[in-house]
């Protein structure tokens, strides 16, 4: 006979094998996609009428020496699908190169992605704080004078384009003195207290998290307005209000969970948008971030640097999906009854 201790115990052990199984499922899925990327980033930067060793021969520090070695480690005299399979390889043992200005691109991407995670991170958290709560409030107050207040402020934050908002903001940093404009830290930095460093970094961070936590909040906060209404006029809260519950379990035991389900959906788009958006807001701000240093490679043709910052850029879109993926298994039992059902 069968121990029903074996049964229970494998019962137990497959959701979490089958969540295993689809975050490898996922990450084997992001292959084909980085490949893609890389080709496209690849063939379009190289196909510019412009050397991508140009910079790089202008730096009298540069010698010779590694000019042909970048002509061979590019393989800049060889066809163009030739020099995208050499790129490939160097990439994927961890070769990146060298920028323009003889720097090499792992160490600029060490100084930059820390961060654009740190401004991204604060501003998803604060979005959700804040947006969430709003949301909630926006939709239990249908049709009254706050949710109209909150409807026209949510317009104008999405209304109002990213780089214009961080321009009048540096305007406004630069006229009053009020806040430090340029880079992450002041120049003493290292010579402040532990009290001092967060004090500092804080008021660094300020406007460019102002920017990007204004643009995000207002579309997070519509979207949990929308969400919320829709749970709220569902049968069974329908249900729930007749059986005599209070307003308080109905919103927040019965509808807030599912109506929060889409928005954990959405937190990989909204990484992804954080990312774009922050590259304006970081080259206004001049914040040392990867998406001012995309820019940067760009308009200089730098091929290492962009390619590298494209790729990073990339896996960093890919590991957020993946997140909000992982997260919405645990929120919602119906995906992982899903998942492990596939697996039979």
């Amino acid at each position: 006979m069968d121990n029903p201790e074996n049964k229970t115990s494998d019962i137990k052990g497959k959701p979490a094998f089958s969540t295993f199984k689809f975050i490898i499922k996922r990450i084997l899925q992001t292959i084909p996609l980085l490949i893609i990327v890389s080709m496209i980033s690849f063939f379009i930067i190289r196909l510019a009428p412009i050397d991508p060793l140009a910079e790089l021969r202008l730096n009298p520090s540069i010698s010779q020496e590694t000019l042909d070695k970048e002509v061979h480690r590019l393989k800049l005299d060889k066809p163009i699908y030739i020099q995208y399979l050499s790129w490939a390889v160097s990439f994927v043992k961890g070769d990146l190169g060298y920028t323009s200005a003889g720097e090499k691109v792992s160490t600029k991407l060490k100084e930059r992605i820390p961060n654009t995670l740190l401004l991204t991170t604060i501003v998803i958290f604060m979005t959700w704080i804040v947006g969430i709560p709003l949301g909630i409030f926006a939709a239990i107050k249908k049709e009254t004078a706050w949710d109209r207040i909150l409807t026209v402020i949510s317009s104008i934050g999405m209304a109002i384009p990213s780089f214009f908002f961080a321009i009048l903001l540096l305007i406004f940093a630069v006229k009053t003195g009020w806040f430090p404009v340029g880079g992450l830290t002041s120049y003493n930095y290292n010579e402040m207290s532990l009290c001092g460093k967060f004090l500092d970094l804080t008021k660094h961070l300020i406007l460019p998290v102002t920017v990007l936590f204004t643009i995000s909040l207002s579309g997070l906060q519509r979207q949990m307005r929308a969400n919320m209404l829709e749970v709220l006029d569902s049968d069974y809260v329908k249900f729930a209000r007749a059986k005599g519950l209070s307003e308080f379990k109905v919103v927040f035991k019965h509808a807030l969970r599912n109506a929060v389900n889409p928005m954990i959906t959405l937190l990989g788009f909204e990484f992804a948008g954080l990312l774009s958006g922050a590259a304006l807001t970081e080259y206004v701000f001049q914040f040392p971030g990867l998406g001012r240093l995309i820019l940067e490679a760009v308009m200089k043709s730098d091929i290492n640097l962009v390619m590298a910052s494209l790729m990073m850029g990339t896996i960093m879109l890919i590991l957020g999906n993946l997140l909000a993926d992982i997260l919405l298994m645990i929120t919602d039992p119906r995906i992982r009854t899903g998942a492990a059902d596939g697996n039979h």
